[in-house]
C-alpha cells in the first residue's frame, strides 16, 4: 500500500465526485490530522462547506475514495468539521475585530427585490450555521425592519467615552437599520454626508460581536452611500440584483462596473422576478424576460448564482415580516435561496483562499 501522507489523503479526496464538494477549497490544511493504526485510518477534515453539506453521502464517498486509493485500508473514520473562511484585511480587522467578511448587496436600480434577496440570503447563511449580521444601508428607504419583523428600538450603552448600538435581532441575524431610530412616518432628509455618517456609525458604533458574514442591504444607485461604504471598509465582495429585462440589466452593469473600479470583487449575480410558474396550471411565464442575469454573468466574467421566480409567498413574507425560507423551509423558492446562499459562500471562500499568501492552493509537501 502506497504511504499514507497529508498530500496523498488531500490528492484521493480531490477525485471524489460531490455537488457539496469544491474542488477549489481542498487545500493541504483542510486535512487537520489522520492517524493510522494497522489498516484503521482516522482523519480529521475542516472543510469551507456549509454544516448541512456534510452529508452521510459525502462521508461514504470519501471513506470509499480512500479505500480505493489505499486498498489495505479496511476502515476509515471521517471527523468532519466546517468552517467559514476569513476576509484578510487590516483595516477592517481595526474598525470590525469580530466580522469575518463584509458583504455588500446591491443593483443600479430601485425595484428589482434587492432588499428582499439579500434579507432572505441573510435568514438562509444564518439558516446554515453561520453567524450573521444585517447592515440596512439605505438610508433613505430602509426596508428590513419590515421585512425581518422588528419593532423595537435598540439598547445603548457606553464603553470608553462612547455610546455603543447593540443590534437587534431575529431569524438568527442581528440587524441594524436607520428605520429602527426615526418614526415609521417620518422620511430621512439627510444630505449625501449626514447619511454616510450614519452608515459609518453603523460599522463603529454598533456592538457586532463576532460574524461569518456581514450583509450590507445597499440603496439602489453608485452614490455616496456606496463610495462611503468601500471606501471605508474593505468588502469582501459583491452580490449584484437584476431582474431579466434590459432596463434593469442597464443598471446592473453600471453597478457592477461601479464594484470593480474600486476594486471590490462581484462575488455574483442574483436575478429576481426570474419568472412565473401559475398555480393552477403549472405553466411557466417569463414576465419581464428570460436570461438576463445569466447573459450579464457571462458578459462581465462573474459566476450566475441563479434566478428567483416571482412568487406571492416570497411578497407576503417579506410584508408580515418572515421570509420565506424561514416560514416556508420546505418549499421550492427556499430551495432555490439556499442554494443561492451556498453559492455565496462558496465563492467568499474561494476568493479568501486565492488572496491569501499563507496557505498553498495546489498541492505542497507535508509538514
Amino acid at each position: 500500500m502506497p504511504d499514507i501522507s497529508k498530500s496523498g489523503i488531500l490528492f484521493a479526496i480531490k477525485k471524489v465526485d460531490d455537488p457539496n464538494l469544491n474542488k477549489d477549497l481542498l487545500i493541504l490544511n483542510s486535512i487537520k490530522n489522520f492517524d493510522l493504526k494497522g489498516n484503521n485510518l482516522t482523519v480529521e477534515l475542516s472543510l469551507s462547506i456549509p454544516q448541512p453539506a456534510v452529508t452521510d453521502d459525502l462521508k461514504n464517498k470519501i471513506s470509499e475514495t480512500l479505500k480505493k486509493e489505499f486498498p489495505n485500508l479496511k476502515e476509515v473514520k471521517l471527523n468532519i468539521q466546517t468552517k467559514v473562511t476569513a476576509h484578510q484585511d487590516k483595516r477592517k480587522e481595526a474598525l470590525l475585530p469580530g466580522v469575518k467578511n463584509t458583504i455588500a448587496v446591491a443593483s443600479g436600480k430601485g425595484g428589482v427585490g434587492k432588499s428582499t434577496v439579500a434579507a432572505n440570503l441573510a435568514v438562509a447563511l444564518a439558516r446554515d450555521g453561520a453567524n450573521v449580521g444585517l447592515i440596512d444601508a439605505d438610508i433613505y428607504g430602509p426596508s428590513i425592519p419590515l421585512m425581518l419583523g422588528i419593532k423595537e428600538r435598540p439598547k445603548v450603552y457606553q464603553k470608553n467615552d462612547k455610546m455603543v448600538l447593540v443590534p437587534l435581532e431575529n431569524y438568527g441575524v442581528k440587524v441594524i437599520s436607520i428605520g429602527f431610530l426615526v418614526d415609521d412616518n417620518a422620511p430621512v432628509i439627510w444630505r449625501g454626508p449626514m447619511a454616510s455618517g450614519a452608515l459609518k456609525q453603523f460599522m463603529s458604533d454598533v456592538d457586532w460581536g463576532d460574524l461569518d458574514y456581514l450583509v450590507y442591504d445597499m440603496p439602489p444607485g453608485t452614490g455616496d452611500i456606496q463610495l462611503t461604504l468601500v471606501q471605508t471598509v474593505p468588502l469582501t465582495g459583491a452580490v449584484i440584483v437584476t431582474t431579466p429585462q434590459e432596463i434593469s440589466l442597464i443598471d446592473a452593469r453600471k453597478a457592477l462596473k461601479m464594484f470593480t473600479k474600486v476594486n471590490v470583487p462581484v462575488l455574483g449575480v442574483v436575478e429576481n422576478m426570474s419568472y412565473f410558474i401559475a398555480p393552477d396550471t403549472g405553466k411557466k411565464y417569463d414576465i419581464f424576460g428570460t436570461g438576463g442575469g445569466l447573459k450579464i454573468s457571462e458578459e462581465l466574467n462573474v459566476p450566475f448564482f441563479g434566478g428567483i421566480p416571482i412568487d406571492p409567498r416570497i411578497r407576503i413574507g417579506g410584508d408580515n415580516g418572515v421570509p420565506i425560507v424561514f416560514d416556508i423551509p420546505d418549499s421550492e423558492n427556499t430551495e432555490i435561496i439556499m442554494d443561492i446562499s451556498r453559492k455565496l459562500a462558496e465563492q467568499v471562500s474561494i476568493r479568501n483562499l486565492s488572496a491569501s499568501s499563507k496557505v498553498e492552493i495546489l498541492l505542497g509537501d507535508d509538514e
